[in-house]
């Protein structure tokens, strides 16, 4: 394989030289050919186009970070001009945003020596992708693998990052790493504990690490991922409820009572409840205010020669007054009334 262009002018010269990727794919009709053959033959011409995307796809990601940085750096309207040079080309923003993602992590495996572009050719484009955000000893491992002629797909990136998390991670107790290197207990379940734990205070992450190094089974390591989530998300919508935050109130002590009556999950969901419905408060008062200027506006501006827009401000004023009636569903006759305290303003 052809080392990648480093110059416009190479790269000019190269795509000069591109021609139309031309295959003598095998008959599918044709029962002389044996079987095997004919996925040889199909798997072979398969890897051709993944490489040949896979060279366009790191170019086109330096190409669309050379558009932006340019932008960056001397253009006007906050980025206008990278959207619009997006558009001519029918390429979205978020396709644009993978494809510099792509040829960051292509650079950056070239810098740092893991990677050579003879071994480009092994990999999809999700697990270079994966590879580069690894840690720098599953990208030696992953690049080895690559110079052996193996072919990486994220699949095989993400096995070599959970077995690398599971035998390094300070958060897992030795029982289960040697449970782990026996074979009882596989990688893929250790890695997103040692996750999930890392979000964790230390009080909680001492506890699990008792507990996992009492218990190094499967039921327990999924047990203790399933809690540390729920933890997780317990600490962080806790956090954004101002019931809570405004008040003296132990959210710590109060998660340990919880876990302790095997009533976590319950407890974690209650608390995401309560945020969701304050963030739903706020917004419907924002949505009232904004409904309450714009009626008012009509009524001021128009009069007695728009009989029907007075009609359908009379039907509104259930919504913009200071008690917001709403039924339930068209089929349900109960009505819910909310009261918006302080003074109706414009």
């Amino acid at each position: 394989m052809a080392e990648l262009p480093e110059s416009p002018e190479a790269l000019a010269a190269a795509l000069e030289s591109v021609t139309d990727l031309n295959f003598q794919l095998p008959d599918p009709s044709d029962e002389e050919i044996p079987e095997y053959e004919f996925q040889q033959q199909i798997e072979n011409a398969w890897k051709v186009c993944d490489h040949f995307d896979l060279q366009t796809d790191i170019w086109r990601g330096r190409i669309l970070r050379a558009v932006r940085d340019r932008e960056k750096k001397g253009g006007e309207g906050r980025g206008t001009g990278f959207l619009k040079w997006l558009k001519e080309q029918e390429i979205s923003k978020s396709q644009a945003y993978s494809l510099i993602e792509l040829a960051n992590s292509a650079d950056a495996l070239l810098e740092q020596g893991y990677l050579n572009p003879d071994t480009f050719d092994k990999f999809s484009k999700r697990a270079f992708v994966e590879t580069a955000k690894s840690a720098p000893e599953v990208q030696q491992m992953v690049s080895q693998a690559a110079s052996t002629g193996d072919r990486i797909t994220r699949r095989e990136v993400r096995q070599l990052s959970d077995e690398w998390t599971a035998m390094t991670s300070d958060l897992l107790p030795e029982e289960v790493k040697e449970k782990a290197t026996s074979g009882s207990i596989p990688p893929r379940y250790l890695a997103p504990l040692a996750r999930e734990m890392e979000k964790l205070p230390e009080t909680h992450q001492t506890s699990m690490r008792e507990e996992a190094s009492i218990n190094p089974d499967v039921d327990t390591v999924k047990q203790l991922t399933t809690d540390a989530r729920n933890l997780s998300k317990y600490l962080d919508a806790a956090a954004q409820v101002q019931a809570i935050s405004r008040n003296s109130i132990d959210v710590e002590m109060a998660l340990e009572e919880a876990l302790r009556l095997g009533f976590l999950s319950t407890a974690s969901d209650m608390v995401k409840q309560a945020a969701a419905l304050e963030q739903t408060a706020v917004k419907l008062y924002n949505t009232w205010r904004r409904l309450v200027s714009l009626t008012d506006r009509l009524y001021v501006d128009t009069g007695a020669s728009t009989p029907h827009l007075r009609s359908m401000l009379s039907c509104l004023d259930r919504l913009a007054g200071q008690v917001v009636e709403v039924h339930l569903s068209e089929a349900d006759d109960r009505t819910v009334r909310l009261q918006i305290l302080g003074d109706r303003e414009s």
